[in-house]
């Protein structure tokens, strides 16, 4: 019996148009979705007319549901693995089924689309030929040494950030990096409401001190010069 395959879709991380044709055909076409949320990816499948059925694969479960996953794909089952928003595995689920298909001889096929970083990071006006996505900066534990190494990279760094930590983060960043260095704050990519706020870090931070930010957020930062 033929093995299914696992298909690794990209949705909108914000306009819902900025789905693939491809993307709406595979998601029809597979035996099962499994999505970080079914209850936010049920609107996207409704859009779509997508009828197929859906189960929750997170981080707080993919350990658990990831056997039974690989067992399903090799009884010949295809599958479609999406996250919220975006591409999975990029800040979100997606590595560790990779890696077990690839462990047993599974086919993973990954479609190429919306990713939140890449448009937030050619839209800056900050040199894009060369970066490092840090993704989310840690939290606590590890947050100080990663950021003096942040502050020494000479690419341009992606950061990913929430809007209710972005205040904290822009003035760690101005500790580290130094205020004068360049950072463009773009929010709510591809949604009515897109915006980017670009200067010193300084400057966007006093901007985000009496603006609230809403959405998710994108920081490009210019990498270091002086090395």
């Amino acid at each position: 019996m033929k093995e299914g395959k696992l298909y690794i879709v990209p949705t909108p991380v914000g306009n819902l148009e900025d789905m693939t044709l491809r993307g709406i055909r595979i998601l029809k076409e597979v035996d099962l979705i499994l999505a970080e949320d079914t209850r936010i990816s049920g609107h996207l499948l409704k859009h779509y007319e997508i009828m197929t059925p859906m189960k929750s694969h997170h981080k707080y479960n993919e350990h658990e549901t990831v056997a039974a996953v690989i067992n399903k794909i090799k009884d010949g089952s295809d599958i479609a693995l999406i996250s919220d928003a975006g591409t999975p595995g990029i800040s979100d689920p997606g590595f560790l089924i990779t890696r077990e298909c690839r462990k047993n001889g599974i086919e993973v096929e990954c479609l190429p689309g919306a990713t939140a970083f890449v448009p937030a990071l050619v839209a800056s006006g900050i040199p894009c030929d060369r970066f490092a996505f840090e993704g989310f900066l840690p939290p606590k534990k590890g947050r100080q040494t990663r950021l003096q190494e942040l502050a020494q990279e000479n690419r341009t760094v992606v950061i990913y950030e929430s809007p209710l930590r972005l205040q904290r983060t822009l003035k760690d960043l101005a500790e580290y990096f130094g205020e004068e260095r360049q950072v463009s704050v773009c929010r709510e990519i591809s949604k009515l409401h897109e915006t980017y706020h670009r200067g010193t870090i300084s400057e966007i931070l006093a901007y985000f001190s009496e603006n609230q930010a809403k959405g998710e957020i994108v920081i490009i930062v210019e990498g270091n010069k002086s090395k």
